[in-house]
């Protein structure tokens, strides 16, 4: 693959990763860590950005969850909608910090915009979270290598 091609792979993949589509970028990044073909820097750059972008297609999502809830598609099932809007009202905006969790964060990031959560606060939030995370995925696969 070759390097342009590789970094939009990357990207693709942390941006549905963050979606209803079930994807996962940390092993595309490790790949390309593993390859040394890339900058460090660059891989968690287009990870993170991916990753957020896709975290604000839920956000978009939750705004309008009326009209889309019950599609087969949405990101967040029933039960994990409930259990991410307790976290959201018992801890607020900073369980946006938990973005990154499998299985949590989704739907974490749909309750945000199911609740009016300002984009701002969200995506300074969800963009901590998302870097921290592919900060320290890089950092054990490479003292792992």
């Amino acid at each position: 693959m070759s390097g342009l091609s590789s970094l939009a792979g990357l990207f693709v993949a942390a941006f549905a990763a963050a979606t209803i589509i079930p994807a996962q970028s940390e092993m595309v990044l490790a790949g390309l860590l593993l390859t040394g073909n890339h900058p460090v820097v660059l891989l968690v750059i287009v990870a993170t950005v991916g990753n957020v972008l896709g975290s604000a297609v839920n956000w978009a999502l939750g705004r309008g969850i009326e009209r889309f809830k019950h599609r087969r598609w949405f990101p967040a099932d029933a039960t994990a909608l409930v259990r991410a809007q307790r976290w959201f009202k018992r801890f607020g905006r900073w369980s946006l910090l938990l973005s990154w969790v499998p299985f949590v964060g989704d739907p974490l990031t749909v309750i945000a915009g199911v609740l009016r959560e300002p984009f701002w606060s969200f995506l300074l939030l969800v963009t901590i979270a998302k870097l921290a995370r592919y900060i320290v995925l890089c950092a054990i696969v490479l003292n792992a290598a």
